[in-house]
């Protein structure tokens, strides 16, 4: 019998409309095959299989979503009637957690093409910037500068992004921006499949971080981490950061490890 990968299969199936649901459900342990729990995205399988899909209580087009929900809540933020910036915004899962807290429009902006979710892309508040670098975005692309912004890139590290998002926001904005070390460490700190597992690497990559930030007047208010692990199993990290001349970092070395050491105690 032929086989195919069940990710695949789940949308030939009609369970789901892209391949990019298809993963979150797999990674979020709701897809059983033939009774055995599948969470692995390239898992071959054949097409009579007997596929069960649990009911997914996700609130948003993708597991994103509930990155962004924990920085609202845990910073204290309020997105009612705010120009969100959601730079690279792949399927969708922060510019749709933008909208449901009530934010008057959202600008997605990613390197990538055909990403977005269907609903998002046809939504008046969406305005889609595809194929687009955010290193080379200005100014003068926007029709109004942002109250708020949030960052989530891969395969590039933040100092080469936050320049440019700075100039996109206006005075006293805030940004939530999301660290991910296997994209900021050097090469020899990332182990076996491009997972960072070392408290220590964690703590280095923060601290740069915070200090690229203090360089350029984004202050660093506040330090969490993310709600769910990265699709490989990295531990990432939330930022609150502020545009500001006025105001002073809040994050210390103190929090840095203890905000580590949590992440690594509370994450499976």
């Amino acid at each position: 019998m032929k086989k195919k990968r069940i990710d695949l299969l789940l949308i030939e199936k009609g369970f789901f409309s892209s391949r990019e649901k298809a993963k979150s459900a797999l990674m979020a342990g709701l897809v059983k095959v033939n009774g055995e729990l599948i969470e692995k995205v390239g898992t071959k399988i054949d097409e009579e299989s007997d596929i069960l899909v649990k009911e997914s209580r996700m609130p948003y087009v993708s597991r994103g979503g509930l990155k962004l929900e924990k920085a609202l809540q845990i910073f204290s933020l309020n997105l009612e009637n705010r120009i969100c910036l959601d730079i690279g915004a792949s399927t969708g899962g922060f510019t749709d957690c933008m909208l449901q807290h009530k934010a008057s429009s959202v600008i997605a902006i990613d390197v990538g093409y055909g990403q977005l979710d269907w609903r998002l892309r046809n939504d008046d508040r969406v305005t889609v910037m595809e194929r687009t670098n955010i290193r080379y975005v200005t100014p003068e692309k926007l029709d109004e500068l942002a109250d708020f912004a949030s960052i989530d890139v891969s395969f590039i590290s933040l100092k080469l992004v936050l320049p440019a998002v700075f100039e996109l926001i206006k005075p006293e904005s805030y940004l939530v921006v999301l660290v991910k070390p296997q994209f900021e460490a050097g090469r020899d700190m990332v182990g076996k499949n491009g997972v960072v597992r070392d408290p220590s690497v964690h703590k280095q990559v923060i601290h740069r971080v915070v200090n690229e930030c203090n360089q350029i007047d984004l202050k660093v208010l506040d330090l969490s981490f993310s709600p769910i692990k990265g699709p490989k199993g990295n531990v990432e990290f939330l930022l609150l950061l502020q545009k500001s001349t006025a105001t002073t970092s809040k994050v210390n070395k103190e929090k840095i490890d203890l905000i580590v050491e949590q992440a690594h105690n509370d994450l499976p």
